[in-house]
């Protein structure tokens, strides 16, 4: 690997999903920002949040993405909010190859309304709010090198796509 590859996205998006196999397909190790920060702290990012609150996660965050981004060649799956930090969002753009997996709204509410693992979202799944959120993070996430609409597309297909983008 030339350079390490950075996926950025929503909660829910695939992230984690596409990260495992992309670095298995580069042979690459795959780092998933929110399980190391899981296992870093022994809870999950939504006792993280609830117990110690935003600012807290959002600064440990920034740490352990900073990390691994200065001293890896690796898939890097971001936290959905990671992005949005500038010092991360700089170094992602200056030394890696980034990609946004973007997927609709109506498809993320689906995701949302099955899993209460999202701590921004845990008592707002209405579409209203998940647009709000979508619509703040959109603008930042199209910083990234690469855009990739995961709707109407399967995994492999998705893989192939940034495989295509990141080797040329």
């Amino acid at each position: 690997m030339k350079k390490s590859l950075i996926l950025t996205g929503m909660m829910g998006v695939g992230k984690s999903t596409i990260g495992k196999l992309l670095a298995k397909r580069l042979k690459a190790k795959f780092i998933d920002v929110d399980k190391v920060i899981e296992k870093n702290e022994k809870k999950s990012i939504k006792s993280i949040f609830d117990e110690r609150g935003e600012k807290y996660f959002r600064k440990l965050e920034r740490k352990i993405t900073l990390k691994f981004l200065k001293n890896k060649k690796a898939v890097i799956a971001l936290g959905g909010g990671a992005f949005l930090n500038k010092d991360i969002r700089e170094l992602v753009l200056k030394s890696s190859k980034s990609v946004w997996l973007k997927v609709g709204l109506n498809k993320l509410i689906k995701r949302y309304k099955n899993n209460n693992r999202r701590p921004l979202l845990n008592k707002k799944k209405s579409y209203e709010d998940v647009e709000k959120i979508y619509l703040i993070r959109k603008k930042i996430y199209s910083l990234a090198d690469f855009k990739v609409n995961c709707d109407n597309m399967d995994k492999t297909q998705i893989v192939q796509k940034i495989l295509n983008f990141y080797e040329n």
